[in-house]
Parts: C-alpha cells; structure tokens; sequence
C-alpha cells in the first residue's frame, strides 16, 4: 500500500476571492464549530471501512476555506478525535492554511501547542493594490505580520502562497512580490499562475492579464530568482528549501493515498489493484453535508464512491506524477497501479521520441519543453 495522508475540508472563509473555484463559502452568521466537528469525526469513522487494513497517517492537511477561522478549542476536539482513530506517524506533517486576516498571537501559539507543526499563508501578493483587485481581505502590512506572528508562535515550517500573472501586474512587480517572499525565508515557497476558473466571478467579468508572453517571461526570472536563492522547484509550482517539501502534498503527486474528509473533500484509496482504486467525493454544501452527517448518512449519500476503471489508470497515474521535477520510476509505475509497462504505451515512446519526456535510470521525468506543454503529454495518455 501506499502512504496515507488525511484531508481536512474547512468551507468558511470571511468573504469569497473573486478568483477562487475552491468549495468555500462567505461566513454570514458565524461558523458551527461544534456541529461541524462532529460532522468531520463521523465522517472519518465511516472513511475508514475503506480501509483493508490498519494504516498509519503521515501527513494531515487542513485546507479550505480558511481553517484557521476556527478556534484553537474547535481544533483541539477535531486533532484529539482524529488520534483516537487513526494511527499517526511520530513525525506527521500537520499544515494549517491561514489568510493573513485571521492572524492573533495568542491563537497562534496555541494552534502550534496543539502539534500543527506547518502553517501555508495565503499572501498571493505584498501589493495593496493586487490585493484589492484580487479581492483579498488583509493588506501587504498584515502579510508581513502574519509571517512576524507565526514565527514567534514557533512556526519554523512556513510556507508562503504567492500568484503572478495578476490584472495589470508588471514583470518588475512579480519580481517584487518573489523578493520580498524571499527577504522573509520562508522554507516553502508555493508560487502560481491566476487563471480564469469556471463559476467564478473573475471568469464571467474577466480582468485584464498581462500577455502570455509577458507572464511566461516574468514566470522564468522569477523561477531564477527562486533558484538563486536556494529554493529548489520540485514541482511545477512549488519551491522549497533543502528538506522542506511538503510531505502531504508529494503523496497526492506520487499517487499515494489519502482520506477526504469536510464539506467537497475528495480522497482516493487503494483497495485491490488495478481493479478497486476508490475515489470519494463528499457534498459540497456545508448546510447538506451536516445534515447528513447528523442523520447518520455515512455510507451512502455524504461519501459518493466510485473505482477509477482500469484504462483511467495511466493516465491518472502519469498526470500527478509528472508534475512533479523527478518524474516517476518503472517500478513505482508497476506496484501503486498493479498494471503492465506495456499499459503506458504507445504514449510513453511517443513523447519520449518527441523529447517531451526523459528516461534516466529507470525513471520518467519530463524536459524542460514537456513541463511547459505538460497537457500535451497527457492528451497523449487518454484512453
């Protein structure tokens, strides 16, 4: 079997980004702590039928949303349930994501007191005027004390989400936005392109973005800046310092397992292979997935269930992976999908062929032409 990671979906945040196509909601009349960690330790009682055998947890991320709008009390009763019915690892990452809005030193220290030993900040840009046109809540001043609040707290694994690409932004101001990130030494840096996602407000008005060109242009010197400063890219849009990648989000890359849990969580596990890879998806209403968890649902409608066919594989397999900077080995090809080498041809030689992909040592990884036209090389794996 395959790592194990546990995924934790928070759906409230203060107010919905203009960009943002992830399950989350405007918090109206306060957040249901209470019901909503009930709703979450049931869930995971019911996930774990799907487990064959007892396995033990390395990694438990806590995204959304904003989850760090709950309360070190709510947080408490959720970690010290979860360790009553999974085993965790004695170094399990647990990340908390937290917008710079919601900082206060006391609530910080205690979330660190209760063993969250990684915090992921939403900063996106250390521009007042980004930050407005993205629709963010707090202001380039916050960002910078939210990094002074979660070092004092004892944070020393840190990683900062930083966008580019932004409506009207400069290649100077990226460039800015990567400088500042680097001056405050984060050990991760997570660095992404905006795009225009469906149902959001961003793609039915879109804003004016910079030209492909440009963005690509001020991608690169960037991605130089990183480099320079030891932050070494590992996956198309994470860059980390020596020993700070992030564990729970690798196993997502390398096809590894994890639990889904929370309003529009998805999980997938590995039951039988080729034949029952499980994947889950629960509602993504939080009002609905409460009322089911309170109904005892668990088991039918709040875990929507279904086996990845056999032909998906390949490509399911390859589409993670390949994100990543080391590619794949054979073997690992073999044992986390129980299928055939011959299951990743006739796409494997061709992209091989057309210097999309390189085989060194028994591993797959792409060129540097292939990480930039990755969806050409999955076109080429879809059955």
């Amino acid at each position: 079997m395959p790592p194990l990671s546990l995924y934790i979906h928070f759906p409230w945040c203060i107010q919905k980004c203009p960009y943002c196509d992830f399950n989350s909601h405007a918090v109206k009349a306060g957040i249901p702590e209470d019901d909503y960690v009930d709703s979450l330790l049931a869930d995971l009682r019911n996930d774990l039928n799907l487990l064959t055998a007892p396995r033990t947890v390395s990694s438990i991320f806590m995204g959304g949303g904003t989850p760090s709008l709950f309360s070190p009390t709510a947080l408490d009763r959720l970690l010290s349930g979860i360790g009553q019915l999974l085993v965790l690892s004695e170094d399990c990452e647990i990340t908390l994501e937290a917008n710079p809005g919601t900082f206060e030193s006391v609530k910080f220290r205690e979330f660190r007191a209760l063993g969250i030993n990684r915090l992921s900040i939403g900063v996106q840009s250390f521009s007042d005027s980004h930050l407005q046109r993205l629709g963010r809540v707090h202001s380039s001043a916050e960002a910078l004390k939210a990094v002074e609040i979660a070092r004092k707290a004892g944070f020393d694994n840190l990683n900062l989400d930083l966008m580019f690409g932004l409506p009207d932004q400069t290649e100077a101001e990226a460039m800015g936005d990567i400088q500042t990130a680097i001056e405050l030494n984060p050990s991760h840096i997570s660095f992404y392109q905006l795009t225009l996602e469906p149902n959001t407000y961003f793609h039915k008005f879109p804003p004016k973005l910079p030209e492909d060109e440009a963005i690509f242009a001020a991608q690169k010197v960037c991605q130089k800046l990183l480099t320079q400063h030891g932050y070494q890219q590992y996956e198309i849009s994470a860059y980390a310092q020596t020993g700070s990648q992030c564990r729970h989000n690798r196993n997502y890359w390398q096809f590894g397992d994890y639990l889904g849990i929370g309003a529009g969580a998805h999980g997938k596990i590995s039951r039988a292979l080729p034949h029952e890879i499980v994947r889950t998806a629960k509602p993504k209403s939080p009002d609905q997935y409460m009322s089911l968890a309170a109904s005892a649902f668990l088991g039918t409608s709040a875990s929507c269930r279904e086996t990845i066919p056999v032909g998906q594989l390949p490509l399911e397999f390859v589409m993670n992976h390949l994100r990543l900077s080391d590619g794949f080995s054979l073997d690992d090809y073999q044992t986390l999908t129980g299928l055939k080498l011959d299951s990743l041809e006739p796409a494997l030689s061709q992209c091989l062929e057309q210097g999309l992909l390189l085989k060194r040592r028994q591993r797959i990884f792409c060129s540097e032409k292939g990480w930039d036209f990755l969806d050409v090389i999955l076109e080429k794996f879809i059955q």
